[in-house]
């Protein structure tokens, strides 16, 4: 049959491509990537917690162990140190980028980052000087008091309406931090009334800030911050060390402390102001404020130890209640009755999985409570009193010879 059709293979060549032949992707390749791993909000709240409180306890050293009574000079090298280093992160990191969306002129420099250079710097001044006349311990006590400073600045400037409840929620803190200062055994009024300065001028400064960056042309993060204010800060502060501290400053007194030990001082001071800007967004306000307590507490716990700080049974119960005040005024009811209601519930599943640990919990802490108390009660209320003269005189009442 010539006109039967020829069965033809499928097995038909192609022709070759034109264009150039894309790589083939394996099942393996299309797999996602696993994340990389990253770092946990602890660590960066243990190390501002570290750091703020390396300060506090670099700077009492200094000053006070070490005999160096130059407050203000200190003051002025820490913020000389930090606008050395702000420039040079500025011009050779991405850390200080944040700034080129701010639009800083000349009038908002002179009208704004000016005063609050200032009051940024009669508080360093005045936070500095009380270092030589207070404790650590006491000193971080009375800082306690700092919304309360806010809160009544803020009503004296005209930024917000007066408002009694805010008033009465405050009010713990003020009567916890005067019994915490009756309580006092070292009390010294110049160096109580210097940290009150201190306060103010940080509530002041704190407001003006708020005031400012109420714009969103001006956010800034707290490294950027610091590159506008350190200079300012610097010179001014440098201007009253000129008057008052340099000519009765020697060079002994410098070596006494060492060249190293002040640079690791700034370098601290300074670090600490970074670990801020990465602290933000990484844990909420509600952990901020826990660990803002909880650095308090630790350093007067380090003021005890280093120094030998002693602290009356009085103190740390005035010293409890404006560390609740303060927890309470900054979280609020609502969110503390969910904390408790969260903790409440951890604490129930805890007796229920190890009854006999939490019976031993119980009891070591009213142990503790019981000790802590009486133990700082006593010697601060009878620190007079000697029973063998009370012996003595019933003894010689009754004709018996002791």
């Amino acid at each position: 049959m010539a006109d039967e059709k020829t069965r033809t293979s499928g097995e038909v060549p192609r022709p070759e491509p034109k264009g150039p032949i894309l790589p083939t992707t394996t099942q393996e390749a299309e797999k996602p990537q696993p994340p990389k791993a990253a770092i946990h909000p602890a660590f960066y709240v243990m190390v501002w917690i570290s750091l703020s409180s390396s300060v506090i306890l670099f700077n009492k050293w200094i000053l006070d162990t070490l005999e160096f009574r130059y407050p203000v000079i200190l003051t002025t090298y820490h913020l000389t140190f930090a606008t050395v280093a702000t420039q040079l992160m500025a011009r050779y990191t991405s850390l200080l980028d944040g700034r080129k969306s701010v639009k800083m002129t000349g009038r908002v420099y002179l009208r704004a980052i000016v005063p609050i250079g200032l009051f940024f710097s009669l508080s360093l001044i005045c936070g500095n000087l009380t270092y030589l006349y207070l404790s650590v311990a006491f000193i971080q006590m009375i800082k306690a008091t700092t919304p309360v400073a806010v809160l009544l600045s803020s009503w004296a400037m005209g930024l917000a309406p007066p408002n009694l409840k805010q008033l009465a929620n405050v009010s713990a803190i003020v009567v916890g931090v005067i019994i915490a200062s009756f309580g006092e055994i070292r009390f010294v009024w110049i160096g109580f009334l210097y940290q009150l300065g201190g306060l103010l001028f940080e509530a002041i400064r704190l407001n003006l800030v708020q005031a400012l960056l109420s714009s969103a042309e001006y956010k800034m993060d707290p490294l950027v911050s610091l590159y506008y204010f350190a200079p300012i800060c610097a010179a001014m502060n440098g201007f009253v060390a000129l008057i008052w501290e340099v000519p009765k400053v020697s060079m002994t007194e410098v070596y006494n402390v060492g060249l190293f030990t002040f640079f690791l001082n700034g370098l601290c001071a300074f670090l600490l102001n970074v670990s801020v800007v990465f602290l933000i967004g990484k844990t909420s306000a509600v952990i901020m404020t826990l660990c803002g307590v909880l650095k308090d507490v630790m350093l007067v716990v380090a003021s005890m130890l280093i120094w030998g700080t002693p602290i009356s049974g009085l103190q740390a119960f005035g010293y409890t209640i404006a560390l609740g005040g303060m927890i309470y005024y900054k979280l609020g009811l609502e969110a503390l009755r969910g904390y408790a209601g969260e903790a409440g519930r951890q604490w129930a599943e805890f007796g229920a999985t190890r009854p006999a640990l939490r019976k031993v919990v119980v009891i070591g802490a009213v142990v503790l409570f019981v000790f802590v108390l009486f133990g700082g009660l006593a010697p601060t209320y009878a620190p007079e009193y000697d029973p063998s003269q009370y012996l003595a005189g019933a003894a010689e009442k009754f004709g018996v010879s002791s």
